[in-house]
């Protein structure tokens, strides 16, 4: 018998996908673009069939953007709704919480701006 939240392959539910794209054509322009996309299917391998069909339509539509190939799939717990969680992944590191910042989310490539914390 399954556990609460354990669901077999065939049963529909909510999936995130991750996929991962080059945009840019050159090593000195390219950026690297992470898009989380929300599908009803009945597994890991149709949410991931869905999303890289998905991801291929996107990068076609662009001029300069290709889809690398990689995709990762999380199964919702509950319907996506307010404060969902959408998306987890976990890795191992001996790293301390600043070093391990630096090196995955912080490299000082990223394009993006702070936010204001008083809004």
């Amino acid at each position: 018998m399954a556990r609460p939240n354990e669901q077999t392959q065939s049963e529909v539910g909510w999936f995130c996908v991750r996929c991962v794209f080059r945009v840019g054509g050159d090593s000195a322009s390219q950026l690297y673009e992470e898009r989380l996309t929300l599908w009803r299917a009945a597994g890991f391998n149709e949410a991931i069939a869905f999303a890289e069909d998905e991801a291929l339509g996107h990068a076609a539509d662009q001029s300069d953007m290709d889809f690398v190939g990689l995709s990762q799939a999380y199964r919702l717990f509950d319907a996506p709704g307010h404060g969902a969680e959408v998306f987890s992944l976990l890795r191992a590191s001996d790293l301390d919480p600043p070093a391990y910042l630096t090196r995955f989310f912080d490299t000082g490539e990223e394009k993006q701006d702070d936010t204001d914390p008083g809004t």
